[in-house]
């Protein structure tokens, strides 16, 4: 068993099948085939069922994910020290971000990063803070810049950098900005335009509409802020977003849910953060202060 192998049989599971593997490792359809029929085969268990194109794991599989994992995150490791010389950051960071984030939050961040440790290769993976999150906590990226859960997993460790306000907006013509003494219950007999159910902000606001026993009519979900922003601003439905996002285009309501996402980092409890891990957690920090 080596860490070939090793790459071959988790880009294929990441990837959903061997032919995206192989884009992704540049390699042919027959040399993953081989690495992971090798792999099998030294192991004496099938770890993969091929399901039409695509692939699911075995019960062998599953429980080879994560020490597959963990072998290939300490390889890295263990190149950065061979490779580093005293006092430099060298190597890879494997960063997950939101789109939101990566759009408002992070550019100087970036930018200041990159100018003080150029011999880092940053690789930025735009994922859901969700799928963030559990990238982290399974081992396959090593840190996230995300939306906080507000129960965050016992393996996550989290740290808040930004408090970031929700405010209910609408379109300037939309009947709520008129409505007198506007109050949570009219929210909940207008059409929404939120993110899907499973993201924490959804979550937010769905708990607010709970207290009087209602429920968001979601006329349309999307899980980019820009976009419901413009779909708020051409009257579909109302929405809670970050008070930086207001413009002309739409206006504030005048009820304050007291709903705000946390913003910050997630790094897994039990793993030891690589110097350029380390180093953004750094720059991060005196950048947003």
């Amino acid at each position: 068993m080596d860490t070939a192998q090793l790459q071959a049989f988790v880009s294929t599971i990441e990837s959903g099948s061997v032919s995206a593997a192989a884009a992704r490792l540049h390699l042919t359809q027959s040399a993953v085939t081989k690495r992971l029929q090798a792999l099998e085969s030294q192991l004496g268990e099938t770890l993969l069922d091929r399901i039409g194109r695509g692939v699911q794991l075995t019960d062998a599989g599953q429980r080879l994910v994560p020490i597959a994992r963990r072998i290939l995150a300490d390889m890295t490791l263990a190149q950065q020290a061979v490779r580093s010389a005293p006092g430099t950051v060298t190597g890879e960071l494997n960063l997950a971000t939101s789109h939101h984030l990566g759009l408002h939050r992070l550019p100087s961040v970036l930018s200041r990063f990159s100018r003080a440790y150029p011999a880092v290769d940053l690789n930025l993976e735009f994922l859901d803070s969700e799928e963030g999150c559990d990238a982290v906590e399974s081992g396959r990226l090593e840190l996230a810049v995300v939306t906080l859960p507000r129960r965050p997993s016992t393996r996550l460790l989290t740290r808040v950098i930004w408090e970031d306000p929700l405010t209910l907006c609408a379109a300037p013509d939309h009947p709520l900005t008129t409505q007198a003494d506007l109050t949570i219950e009219h929210l909940g007999r207008h059409a929404a335009i939120l993110p899907d159910r499973r993201t924490f902000t959804h979550r937010l606001i769905a708990d607010a509409l709970a207290q009087v026993d209602m429920a968001p009519k979601v006329r349309m979900s999307t899980n980019y802020l820009e976009t419901i922003k413009m779909l708020v601003s051409i009257g579909l439905g109302w929405s809670a977003l970050p008070r930086t996002m207001l413009d002309d285009s739409i206006v504030a309501l005048p009820l304050d849910l007291n709903i705000h996402r946390s913003l910050g980092t997630a790094v897994h409890r039990g793993r030891t953060l690589s110097g350029p891990a380390r180093a953004f957690l750094s720059v991060l920090e005196p950048a947003t202060g």
